[in-house]
């Protein structure tokens, strides 16, 4: 599933290419997790004015109105001037002036939504329960303790829930309590101002990192480019059970999480 680096590297391979676009036309193919909201058609004469991002959203701004785009679980935008005809899992293209943007989604998890505007509906119900962004100014160290100590779940759990902080997707999850010498079952609310600060700091600078290595590429990920990301090859823990730790040695453990794979060394994780 693309994560928020992923999604961020996505973002920043086509932002500046459309920005200032004007939409020529848009079709949608099979149903997506959500309808459009409008008829396609109307999208044509509209600008695309700035392509932002909220969690895993990615956000097109329009001169009236906002187009949120989710990759889902396997999706992936292109971004070109010289497509081919639209293929059976290629579910929404938006041609523009400088070129066209198709998402393709095999799994058809994604979405594409029209609102108004990111606080009327359903912009705003998407967007509502979303926590603090953790490159962003507001990932707040002092907030972020607070968050935790409100919870008494796994603090691997609670940072994929996304509610007190965004995108630390279940790869990132496990490199960030590495980092920060954290076990993954300790309870989010047990943790003190000391720990959660190094996981503040963890998570800043892994996802930094990862979208500096282009993301992660499991399987299928590129962004709009048709580039794959870098960063799985040099993860810590993740992917790695009962290799050598690369700090002491000890063999990276795996354990299960919400039915998710969770990697961590026993050793240097308390």
């Amino acid at each position: 599933m693309p994560e928020l680096p992923e999604v961020e590297v996505t973002r920043r391979s086509f932002a500046e290419r459309i920005r200032g676009a004007r939409v020529l036309s848009a079709a949608m193919g099979k149903p997506l997790r959500w309808p459009l909201g409008i008829e396609p058609g109307m999208l044509a004469g509209r600008t695309v004015r700035e392509v932002g991002r909220r969690g895993k959203y990615l956000l097109l701004w329009m001169d009236d109105g906002v187009l949120l785009i989710h990759l889902g679980m396997s999706g992936s935008l292109n971004f070109s001037s010289q497509l081919p005809p639209p293929g059976a899992h290629d579910h929404f293209d938006l041609v523009t002036s400088a070129g066209t943007l198709r998402l393709h989604d095999p799994r058809r998890f994604g979405a594409v939504v029209w609102a108004e505007s990111e606080h009327a509906d359903p912009a705003r119900k998407l967007l509502a329960g979303l926590g603090m962004e953790p490159l962003g100014e507001d990932f707040d160290a002092a907030r972020f303790h607070a968050g935790l100590k409100l919870r008494r779940a796994p603090i691997k759990q609670v940072l994929l829930a996304g509610d007190v902080v965004v995108g630390v997707g279940n790869i990132y999850a496990s490199e960030v309590l590495f980092l920060a010498g954290i076990r993954p079952t300790v309870r989010a609310s047990r943790l003190s101002r000391i720990r959660t600060d190094r996981l503040h700091a963890a998570i800043r600078e892994v996802l930094a990192r990862a979208v500096e290595r282009g993301g992660s590429t499991l399987r299928d990920f590129s962004n709009a480019f048709g580039e794959t990301g870098h960063f799985q090859l040099e993860a810590a823990v993740y992917g790695r059970a009962a290799q050598p730790c690369g700090r002491c040695g000890t063999p990276i453990r795996l354990i299960r999480q919400g039915q998710r794979s969770t990697f961590f060394c026993p050793e240097c994780q308390a």
